[in-house]
């Protein structure tokens, strides 16, 4: 059972008073403070109450898993196991046929997947434009990468698709693509292009991470065509920042393939000759598990689930829309993928823009160091994919690349990027709004100079040392 079978009991609103630090203030370059806006959720988001209470509770309890006959040991066995039959029911996976194997992020999931297949000579692995480098650099490694371009609004061509399956005659091992960009939040079509990668004898992996906190997810029985046969995800991007990675996918897949970590707690039994393997999920698990970190995963799907997904989905379209339609009315503001306020089904809360004259960096510079506001700039670990949407030349692309090599980022492409959680609200676009109109009119106080090695801006008031009084270890 998938989470859009659930029965909601809270609302989307209750989640917002349940994110840790929503109150928290931080210092501005006038000298006084407010209220952080955190608008960088597809990075990394906050953390839910619940994920700390349930990591603060376990800890009391806390003990090496599966193997001790301890009372703490039992408990915290229970509890890591809890956790991964959550994530099952979350994705909709088959708890009988599918397996969830813990790690420390997608990146990882998808590293031990692309470790995991018994690849051959001429195999093929169809990715599309957007992905993430963690959904194209593990298959590199193995086999041939092909990457399927997408239209210039971000969208997906079927057709073109499936005429590059047939391009291929049966080569195409595995298709990859994301659930949801994490550059223009565009969601392709992923159930249509399972389909078609199973017309083809090829397998499917949805990399997850991103559409994971903001829509439901349905892995669809092993009998449907449009099975995903592989979805990855990770707990920093789903209210749970404690380092954990999960990939869900068939037990008689893993249980034939070779274990990628060996070690501690992935055996049946070892001789000084022999090793006999276990099955999965415990050969892909080597070593002490981070048990806390699954825990709290666990804990925030729960919550989500309480709270349901297809009610988060319509809370960020709303959002979404709003956003969208006031950003096209602002002169001096380019928007990246799709800029219809009405496909809000084909995209997540996620708006990539650009200032004309600005570089990005000192755009998203001032709107931290003076609106309060956070945000990412840059390429966002897809440099495909932002090569492609700023239009760049391949000359244009052989000198930046040579000045980075020299260590000099001062002038990367980039843009800026503006991401929603479940928990944003209206006044919180208003906010941003209101200062990309500052930053188009110069409206801003500060001075800012750029690092040569980062390429980010800084004020020149700006102290470091400040930053002590907040946190310091």
């Amino acid at each position: 059972m998938s989470s859009i079978d659930t029965h909601p009991t809270q609302t989307v609103a209750s989640l917002r008073s349940r994110i840790i630090g929503i109150d928290q203030k931080v210092p501005l370059l006038d000298g006084s403070e407010q209220v952080y806006i955190y608008l960088d959720n597809a990075a990394s988001t906050p953390s839910l109450r619940s994920a700390k209470e349930k990591v603060n509770e376990l800890l009391q309890y806390y003990s090496s898993i599966h193997r001790g006959a301890g009372y703490k040991s039992l408990i915290s066995t229970q509890a890591y196991e809890r956790a991964r039959e959550l994530i099952i029911k979350f994705v909709g996976a088959d708890s009988e046929k599918d397996v969830a194997i813990f790690g420390k992020n997608t990146t990882e999931a998808t590293n031990i997947l692309a470790d995991s297949i018994d690849w051959k000579d001429g195999d093929v692995v169809l990715i599309t434009l957007m992905e993430h480098h963690s959904n194209d650099l593990p298959w590199r490694k193995h086999a041939t990468v092909e990457h399927f371009p997408v239209q210039p609004d971000g969208f997906f061509d079927l057709n073109a698709f499936e005429d590059i399956l047939k391009s291929f005659k049966g080569r195409v091992r595995l298709v990859a693509t994301t659930g949801a960009s994490n550059v223009t939040g565009i969601i392709p079509p992923f159930y249509e292009i399972a389909k078609l990668a199973h017309q083809y004898n090829a397998m499917i992996l949805v990399d997850c991470a991103q559409l994971a906190p903001h829509r439901p997810i349905d892995m669809r029985p092993h009998d449907s065509l449009d099975h995903l046969d592989f979805i990855c995800l990770s707990a920093h991007k789903m209210y749970a920042p404690f380092g954990t990675g999960v990939l869900v996918g068939s037990k008689m897949f893993f249980d034939a393939a070779q274990p990628v970590f060996r070690g501690g707690g992935v055996i049946e039994i070892v001789t000084l000759d022999e090793v006999y393997w276990a099955k999965a999920p415990d050969k892909y698990e080597a070593g002490s598990p981070n048990v806390l970190g699954a825990v709290a995963l666990g804990a925030s799907i729960r919550e989500l689930m309480a709270v349901g997904m297809q009610a988060i989905a319509d809370h960020e379209k709303e959002l979404t829309h709003y956003a969208l339609t006031r950003l096209n009315q602002i002169a001096g503001v380019r928007l990246y993928g799709s800029r219809d306020p009405n496909r809000l089904g084909d995209r997540v809360g996620v708006i990539p823009f650009a200032i004309e004259g600005i570089q990005h960096g000192k755009v998203a510079a001032i709107l931290s160091f003076e609106g309060g506001i956070g945000v990412r700039n840059g390429c966002f670990c897809a440099h495909p994919y932002l090569i492609s949407l700023l239009n760049i030349s391949q000359q244009e692309f052989a000198h930046f690349k040579q000045q980075v090599l020299q260590g000099d980022r001062r002038q990367q492409p980039g843009m800026v990027r503006a991401s929603f959680g479940c928990y944003t609200n209206q006044e919180e676009i208003d906010h941003l709004i209101t200062w990309i109109e500052r930053i188009i009119s110069g409206d801003y106080r500060g001075d800012y100079v750029q690092d040569k090695s980062s390429g980010s801006f800084f004020p020149r008031q700006f102290d470091p040392a400040t930053l002590e009084k907040f946190f310091t270890l």
